[in-house]
């Protein structure tokens, strides 16, 4: 830890190795970015910390992506008891959960992963949109979009882990880490 960190940042470069592991976890579900973004503390800023989380995305063969966007409910079915997703899937109204659960699955059958977003800000609307646009793209190009929406759902995350109240529970610290969560 350096004295410029901030209290959180700080927390964040002295945590335990399995604490920071299971903290990087429940920020992203991709092992090899949880490794990579540990091995880079201590950082400085939370910019830095945010670089090594870009990097560490574009570093990501397939199949880490793939163990990546396991870690993400289907947009319209946020895990339940998980307010994670419930907080980060709370533009979608009741009245679009079917149509967007009936196009992720021609999306999934297509692609052959849930359709990723970070969905934070966005509207059920701005989500079905964007969802009807994307289904049509071939898997290759649906790769590079999940690895950008990820590493923007990662920021947003990362950025909510290092502001979290010191007393928060490793819990409650990756809950208030999301909400950017594609799904």
């Amino acid at each position: 830890m350096t004295s410029s960190a901030s209290p959180g940042l700080a927390r964040f470069n002295e945590a335990a190795g399995p604490t920071v592991t299971a903290l990087l976890h429940e920020v992203c579900a991709s092992a090899a970015w949880g490794a990579a973004v540990a091995a880079g503390r201590p950082y400085t800023r939370l910019d830095d910390l945010l670089a090594a989380s870009d990097t560490a995305m574009a570093a990501l063969t397939a199949d880490d992506l793939g163990e990546a966007m396991a870690g993400h409910p289907p947009i319209g079915r946020p895990t339940p008891g998980d307010p994670t997703s419930q907080r980060e899937q709370s533009g979608v109204d009741a009245s679009q959960r079917e149509e967007l659960l009936q196009l992720n699955l021609a999306y999934q059958d297509r692609h052959g992963h849930v359709f990723l977003i970070c969905a934070t800000g966005r509207t059920g609307d701005q989500m079905l949109a964007a969802l009807k646009e994307r289904i049509g793209n071939d898997t290759d190009t649906e790769h590079e979009i999940v690895r950008v929406e990820l590493g923007k759902i990662n920021r947003i995350r990362l950025t909510r882990l290092v502001e979290a109240a010191p007393e928060a529970a490793p819990g409650a610290v990756a809950d208030a880490a999301s909400e950017g969560d594609p799904s």
